[in-house]
């Protein structure tokens, strides 16, 4: 039996010839990408094809470098008037990277308010490599310089912070840094601000960063970080730790913060607009203790924020009468507001961060920060206003029909 001539094909008609070479290859030449698309090809190759051994044109491995992934580091860079923008998976991935620019025994401050992974990362996982860290309120200058050590050297600050809408003077902020040591890096979490609304760099911030899941993107549909710097020395040893250590997101992912990108300027000002409108509704409801906006004139840093900004995103976070059971009825009465973490999409959400994204935060700082039971905080989307008051308005009056003396004396 010659089994070397048996065929599965016996029977049918011959098989087409180089059907899995054409297949593979006709097509695909790397040397034809050369189009005039208007939108940027999606560019989903791991590797590139090189004129000869260790001769290629700027792309030889995804990791490395990737063509999609180049048009929106580009055009995120000149959204923050930097030099250069280094994208990773996600906006952990950004933070965890840019701790690699430190040795063991050196020390970082961070804000004492800041997000939940960050807050988790710092006083979790980085203080096991032997990083010092503190955790100081840098919205106050006497303590953040006598938080200043030798051996900081790294600063961490969000502005506005979250969930306590705490605003940092950018500008005072590094220039007290840069006056104690010009080699201490300082970074400033841009997540809720944006480039729109907000330049870290151009105050004097050596590192801009964001959860680009957030507001860049804008869709809720993408998980990314996003690292703007001007000087060359941060940006070949993040180019390095990028690659080293493969924190990368996906060139589809890219795809989509790059098109989410071209539609931020109209997103942010119907945030603002909106937020604003919900902000002022707020205060003026007896049912509501106390409203965190830094686009009122009641926020403690609002002088700052006209000062450092060109606006306000969507975030407010408010007090609300009562306990928690209160909060509670409040979050499940609304019927546009999503009870969801995350935020700056389209869709308007709500939560208590005590409970949801501030949970492993020890309960002893969440006390010291403010992040009570009946602090809410909501991410105002693009809907229409009429519509996000209407359901903060139903929502509170369901939340006062519990019974509780303040409430009921306010009502």
């Amino acid at each position: 039996l010659d089994l070397e001539n048996i065929s599965i094909h016996s029977g049918f008609c011959t098989p087409f010839k180089s059907f899995a070479t054409k297949a593979i290859h006709v097509g695909q030449e790397p040397e034809q990408w050369k189009s005039m698309a208007v939108v940027p090809p999606i560019s989903l190759s791991t590797t590139f094809k090189q004129h000869g051994p260790g001769n290629h044109t700027g792309f030889e491995y995804s990791r490395s470098g990737n063509p999609t992934r180049n048009c929106l580091e580009k055009a995120v860079a000149a959204l923050d008037d930097a030099k250069y923008c280094v994208a990773f998976a996600s906006g952990m991935a950004a933070a965890v990277t840019i701790t690699h620019l430190l040795k063991a025994g050196e020390g970082i401050i961070i804000m004492d308010d800041v997000n939940r992974g960050t807050n988790c990362y710092f006083q979790r996982i980085a203080v096991e490599f032997g990083l010092d860290v503190s955790l100081v309120d840098c919205s106050k200058l006497n303590l953040l310089k006598a938080a200043l050590k030798a051996n900081t050297k790294l600063v961490w600050i969000e502005t506005p912070s979250n969930p306590t809408m705490k605003v940092v003077d950018i500008q005072a902020c590094a220039d007290l840094v840069h006056e104690h040591n010009k080699d201490t890096v300082v970074v400033f979490d841009n997540t809720f601000m944006t480039a729109y609304f907000q330049r870290p760099l151009a105050l004097g911030a050596d590192i801009c960063m964001y959860s680009a899941t957030k507001y860049m993107n804008g869709h809720s549909d993408v998980l990314m970080g996003l690292v703007s710097v001007n000087r060359d020395d941060l940006y070949e040893r993040l180019k390095f730790l990028q690659n080293a250590l493969g924190g990368v997101p996906s060139p589809f992912d890219c795809f989509l913060c790059n098109r989410g990108l071209k539609m931020l300027h109209l997103r942010m000002e119907r945030h603002f607009k909106n937020a604003l409108a919900a902000a002022k509704f707020l205060e003026a409801n007896s049912r509501v203790e106390r409203v965190i906006f830094p686009g009122l004139p009641s926020h403690p840093q609002h002088e700052v924020v006209k000062r450092q900004c060109t606006g306000c995103p969507g975030m407010i976070s408010f007090y609300i009468k009562g306990k928690l059971e209160h909060a509670t009825t409040f979050l499940k009465s609304l019927k546009l507001f999503l009870l969801a973490g995350s935020l700056g999409g389209n869709e308007s959400l709500a939560g208590i961060p005590a409970i949801m994204t501030h949970v492993s935060v020890p309960e002893k700082e969440r006390k010291e920060l403010g992040i009570t039971d009946t602090l809410i905080r909501l991410s105002v989307g693009l809907e229409d206003e009429a519509d996000i008051i209407e359901d903060l308005q139903q929502a509170l009056a369901a939340a006062v029909s519990i019974r509780h003396p303040t409430l009921l004396l306010s009502h």
